[in-house]
Order: structure tokens, then C-alpha cells, then sequence
């Protein structure tokens, strides 16, 4: 069931319960409040103590009459697709895709069995979806891919998709069968993209994903409007999965034009997969050039928010986090927001009971000043909460970049062996944890992003309830001036505390510190001066600092909690403290992913491995050419030891800095050489 069944089932069952339920318990009720037409109530005059107005009422009866109208657009519509049965027919053919191509690919090293795996011969192999670690071509059609993904993980991630019934201790299993059934049907479009046989890949992938888009298409035409937005609020939640779909229809379509022309020899075959990609060698080419003695001026963009690196590359699990993190993002704000407006529509019926009680009791019952303060908390409330969507929103935006570029910069850093950073307990890690970290990271990143976003949201709304009834409320209920009296008195009292503070300070550094040593010192040495006023000093502050400390207390307390829950989606970076931090899960997966991926894709270890795996072959090749002095030029040779010793000279003088760290040996020759390229390297 997709993301809309949920809001339809949930209408359901509350709808029809709920709403008919008040409603047959209001005809009960007295048919003087409930039956006669309201007329329209003009605000009473305020009484001393009352910041409240009575507002014009309505009749509750038409509320829910409204609600249901809103809430019926789609009520009886029967679509005759249900997307939850189409997820597990949809098995079949992924099933049998996943068979074509492992019957495609070809073992390297076959071994004769006796059992009737033998009929196969070198045939089938295991296949996988795409690299995890090390692939950088294709990143946006496997992170559109996983974007096609979205509307799944979100049932995943609510819980609400459940292909068995069992009891409660047993719902992990459940949700581990859901989560490998989901990734089993969506199998063949990673791995129709990374095939090496494109054109059987191109039709089975192509025809696939024309599935989905069909049976997507098919049932959002059938029930196109919803229970809780109202109109189009199917196509709300699932343009994003078919915008997807499209790319990677387009993307297929274009694989078998492609192959078909190689096929058909109007074109060249392309290179499998190198095993050094092109950023890599450029960034170790870079390394070995010299530094400019003049770097270039960088724009404030540059500077302050991101700098484009031409030699470096985010691999596709980042680009596919990424995306996904984006789409579900956005579904679950429109959930959040169907729930929104679910909780209004009942908080306007409860408002409706409250204005016909004040009513009838001619707005002069006790509770009618308590009763005009929830009403105006309910509505403040409510809008409050619609406003702080977007800043909330933007803010988990700004982390999915943020994210990026402190993956950039760690990774590059860790290249270079830079491991300060990081805390010293992460300084060597498990390795079967980190391996474990990698596989849980893209899944934890998407977690953490939307529970992040609903925790910002409710600490944004707090601090709007907070501003509203501190400085907005006091103005429109006429109290502006006690309003601005407790304001000044309250920024007085934190002016004076912080002041005595800062003086304390200015004591300690004027009259209990010894004068500088050097005119060039930023700061006095830490050495006291004027013993006896300066124990006297701290005796008589004692006192005053126990009061001051419960002070610093609460501060220390209200600032974890806004920072922690500000940045708790933030995986990058622990909220705990030093000491603490192999506590937090996220930031462990997050160590250990970054070093998989720094042991696994570092561009010098990746180049020597290159180096090595190139000479191998040549050595193999020209072992394998019988006659093979027919193919060497007649020109001259070179020896391979001095052409070795020509590049390390090479590297000596363009690398000072390697001469003093170089093995010595005995004789005079060695050091003679090593002081000509010290005294070369300094001129």
C-alpha cells in the first residue's frame, strides 16, 4: 500500500467511527444548542483580566457536514489496482530478470561437479545491483533509481506495510521480510543499469519499469483526489516516484539505441569499466605537480558555502542517499501535513462545541475566560505550526548538502593521513563494523533526516508559541506597555549577570596577573599576583557563585537541548560528548562508512594498484608473444634501473622535503648527493 492508502485507511477507520459517533451523540444532546440556528455573536466588551474576544459562532452540525464533504471526494472511489498485491505479483518478473542475467554472466574460474550444476557449464553467476563503494559512472541514473524507491521506504519507514500477521515481539522479522520483498522488486532496475550485456538488459529493464509507470499511472487516473488535502492529493504523493520512472525509461531507452548501434557495427564498442577512473588519476597528478607560489583569489561563494573540485567525485551511493533522502523528505511533509489537517478539522468541531457553550451560557459562565484561552492556544497554535514548515524544511535541505561537502572534506583529509578530527576512540576502528557501517549508513541517513525534520519542526513551533504569546499576543490584546516593561526588566537582569561576570574577568586580569614577559605576548602569564586581595577576592565571589551557578545550570541544560535537537539530523556529527560517542549509532555508521570508502577508493592506493596491475599484464603479454623481439623498435634501449633512478631523481628535486627522510647508506657518495639536492632545493 502506498503512501495515499495509508491516509485513506486511516480516514476510514477514524472517519467513520469518530465523526458519526459525535454526531449521533449530538442529537442526544440539547436540542436548544444543537438544533436552533445560531445567530451571529458580536465580541464582548473585555473584562478585567480577559485577553480573549469571542469570536463570531458557528454551527457545529455545518462543520462536520464541511468536514465530510472535504472528506469524501475520494471516499467512494474503487480503484482496481491495488498497489500492495501489484508489489508482490511484481516478484514474477523481477525473478525472472534476475535469472536472464545471471544465466548471461560467465564464471572466471569453473570447477567439474559432479551434481547437475555441470549442464551449466561456466554460465550462471551471482549478480549485484551496482557497487557500493567504488562506482562513479552512471551516479544519477542509479540515484534516480533509487528515487523510483520512495514511496516504499516510506511504508517501510511508518511500518505500515506488513505482508504477514504476527505478534508483537516478532515485528522485526516482519519488517526485514517487507524490506527484502520491496528491494527484490525494484532489483531489476539497478541491475539492468549496471549489466554488462546492454542490450538484453536495456529491453528486460525498459519493459520493467514500462510496468510500474503503467500501474502507477493507471491507478492515480482511477482515484486521483484524497480525503485529507482534497483534490489531486494521489498525484501529490506519487509525481515525484513517476518523474522517476520516466528518467529511467529514458535512461533504458537510450542503453538500447546505444547497444544497437554497437551491435549492428555503426559504432565502437565502449571500454569495460576501468579500474582507475579518470578524477582519481588526475587528483594524483595534481599531487605531484607543484604547488603555485601564488593561489588564486576565491568569490565569497567559494569561500563561505562550496567549492567546486573538478578532481573529485561523490560515488553513487552518496547521489542515491541523496536523492532519496530529498523525495522522502517531501512525502513525509505531505503526510505530516494530511495529518495537519486532519487534527484541524477536528480542533474546528471541538472549537464549535466550546462557542456553543459559551453560548448558551450568555457569556457569563466561570469557564468562559478559560475556555476563550484554549480556543485562542488552539488557534495560534495552528498557524504557528503551518508557518514553521518551511524554515524547518529548508533546514533539513541545507543538511543534505552540508552533508556532502563535510563528506568531501573528511574523505580529502583522510587522504592525506589527517585523522585530528576525528575522535581518538575512531582513530582505528573494527573493521567488521565499518563494513556493517556501510551497508547501514544510506538507510540510517534517510531515518535520521525525517525524524530530524519532525523535531525541528516541533522545537520551531515551541519557539513560535514562545515569541507569540511573549511579544505578538501582549500587542494585539492593548498590553504592549507591560509587555515592553518585562522585556526591559528581564534584558536588565541577564545584562547585569553577565556584566558581573565579564568584570570578573577584567579583575582577575588586571590586578591577580603578573605583567607580561615580552611586548610581543598577546596575553599575561599565568602566574598570579597580589596573593592576599586575590584570596580574599575568591572568598567573598563563593558565595555569590553558588547562585550564579544554578543559573549557568539551566543554561547548560536549555542550550543542549536546542543545539541536540537542531542538529539531530545531523549523522555527520555526534550531538554527545567527548567521551560519549560511540554512543551514537549515526556517527558510527557515519566513521565507518567514510572509512571504508577512504581504504577502498584513495586515488594513490587505487593508482599503485593500477601501476602494478598494468605491469603484470605487459609482463604476461609479451611472455605470450612467441616471437615477441619482432615487435620491439629498433630504436635505442633503455635500462630499466636507470630509467628508475632518472624518475626518483625526478621526485627528489621536485619533493625536497623526501631527501632528509630517505634511508641512508654507507659511504660518501650517498651523503655528497644528499647535500647537492638540500643546497639545490634551497636556492
Amino acid at each position: 500500500m502506498d503512501a495515499a492508502g495509508v491516509m485513506h485507511r486511516v480516514s476510514k477507520d477514524l472517519e467513520g467511527e469518530r465523526v458519526l459517533r459525535w454526531c449521533s451523540a449530538s442529537q442526544s444532546r440539547d436540542s436548544k444548542v444543537w438544533r436552533e440556528p445560531r445567530r451571529e455573536q458580536v465580541p464582548f466588551k473585555e473584562r478585567p483580566g480577559n485577553c480573549c474576544h469571542v469570536f463570531q459562532t458557528r454551527d457545529p452540525s455545518s462543520l462536520v457536514l464541511q468536514t465530510l464533504r472535504t472528506r469524501q471526494l475520494n471516499g467512494t472511489c474503487a480503484s482496481s489496482v491495488d498497489m500492495e498485491l501489484f508489489l508482490h505479483y511484481s516478484l514474477i518478473p523481477s525473478l525472472f530478470i534476475i535469472l536472464v542475467l545471471s544465466l548471461l554472466q560467465r564464471r572466471e574460474h569453473h570447477r567439474q561437479r559432479d551434481d547437475a550444476s555441470y549442464l551449466l557449464g561456466n554460465r550462471f553467476r551471482m549478480i549485484i545491483p551496482l557497487d557500493f563503494v567504488g562506482t562513479f559512472r552512471n551516479r544519477w541514473s542509479y540515484g534516480v533509481a533509487f528515487g523510483a524507491t520512495a514511496n516504499k521506504v516510506m511504508f517501510l519507514f511508518s511500518e505500515g506495510y506488513q505482508p504477514l500477521q504476527v505478534p508483537q515481539w516478532a515485528q522485526a522479522f516482519v519488517l526485514l521480510i517487507g524490506g527484502i520483498e520491496v528491494g527484490l522488486s525494484h532489483f531489476p532496475f539497478f541491475a539492468c543499469l549496471s549489466s554488462e550485456f546492454r542490450l538484453v538488459s536495456s529491453i528486460l529493464g525498459f519493459s520493467y519499469s514500462l510496468i510500474w509507470f503503467a500501474v502507477t499511472i493507471l491507478h492515480i487516473t482511477q482515484c486521483p483526489h484524497g480525503q485529507f488535502v482534497g483534490k489531486y492529493e494521489t498525484v501529490m504523493f506519487y509525481w515525484p516516484s513517476l518523474l522517476c520512472l520516466a528518467f529511467v525509461l529514458g535512461r533504458f531507452l537510450y542503453m538500447f539505441v546505444k547497444s544497437l548501434r554497437v551491435h549492428l557495427g555503426w559504432e565502437l564498442q565502449m571500454e569495460e569499466k576501468p579500474f582507475l577512473e579518470v578524477h582519481q588519476a588526475e587528483h594524483v597528478k595534481q599531487l605531484l605537480r607543484k604547488c603555485p607560489l601564488q593561489e588564486r583569489e576565491k568569490s565569497w561563494f567559494q569561500n563561505r558555502i562550496y567549492e567546486w573540485d573538478p578532481y573529485f567525485q561523490f560515488p553513487s551511493r552518496m547521489i542515491g542517499t541523496t536523492v532519496l533522502a530529498f523525495i522522502c523528505l517531501y512525502l513525509f511533509i505531505v503526510i505530516e501535513f494530511c495529518m495537519f489537517v486532519y487534527v484541524r478539522d477536528e480542533l474546528d468541531v471541538f472549537e464549535g462545541e466550546l462557542e456553543s457553550y459559551v453560548a448558551s451560557m450568555n457569556q457569563t459562565g466561570m469557564l468562559t475566560p478559560v475556555l476563550l484561552k484554549v480556543k485562542e492556544l488552539i488557534n495560534v497554535t495552528k498557524g504557528v505550526w503551518v508557518v514553521t514548515i518551511l524554515p524547518a524544511s529548508l533546514t533539513c535541505v541545507s543538511y543534505l548538502f552540508h552533508i556532502l561537502a563535510c563528506y568531501r572534506k573528511q574523505m580529502k583529509r583522510l587522504w592525506a593521513g589527517d585523522k585530528h578530527f576525528l575522535p581518538l576512540k575512531f582513530h582505528n576502528p573494527s573493521s567488521s563494523e565499518s563494513v556493517v557501517a556501510i551497508a547501514r549508513y544510506s538507510g540510517w541517513q534517510i531515518a535520521y533526516i525525517l525524524w530530524g525534520y519532525l523535531i525541528i519542526h516541533v522545537m520551531q513551533s515551541l519557539c513560535g508559541l514562545v515569541i507569540m504569546y511573549s511579544l505578538v499576543l501582549p500587542v494585539i490584546h492593548n498590553q504592549a506597555l507591560e509587555m515592553l516593561r518585562g522585556l526591559g526588566i528581564g534584558i536588565l537582569t541577564i545584562s547585569i549577570v553577565l556584566g558581573l561576570m565579564v568584570l570578573q574577568v577584567w579583575i582577575a586580569a588586571s590586578f591577580f596577573l603578573q605583567p607580561k614577559m615580552g611586548t610581543a605576548d598577546k596575553q599575561k602569564p599565568l602566574a598570579l599576583n597580589n596573593r592576599r586581595a586575590f584570596h580574599n577576592f575568591n572568598y567573598f565571589l563563593f558565595f555569590y557563585n553558588v547562585l550564579l551557578g544554578l543559573g549557568a545550570c539551566l543554561s547548560r541544560l536549555l542550550i543542549s537541548c536546542i543545539l541536540g535537537t537542531w542538529l539531530i539530523a545531523r549523522i555527520d556529527r555526534t550531538i554527545l560528548q567527548s567521551g560519549c560517542e560511540r554512543a551514537d549509532m549515526g556517527f558510527s555508521a557515519w566513521i565507518g562508512m567514510l572509512y571504508v570508502d577512504h581504504y577502498h577508493t584513495n586515488p594513490v592506493l587505487v593508482s599503485f594498484c593500477h601501476i602494478l596491475i598494468t605491469g603484470h599484464r605487459e609482463r604476461r603479454l609479451q611472455q605470450a608473444i612467441k616471437y615477441w623481439y619482432l615487435n620491439q623498435s629498433a630504436g635505442p634501449r633503455t635500462s630499466v634501473r636507470s630509467r628508475t633512478r632518472w624518475l626518483l631523481l625526478q621526485t627528489l628535486i621536485n619533493n625536497p622535503g623526501l631527501v632528509t627522510l630517505r634511508k641512508s647508506r654507507s659511504g660518501h657518495g650517498s651523503q655528497d648527493f644528499t647535500q647537492i639536492l638540500l643546497t639545490c632545493s634551497e636556492s
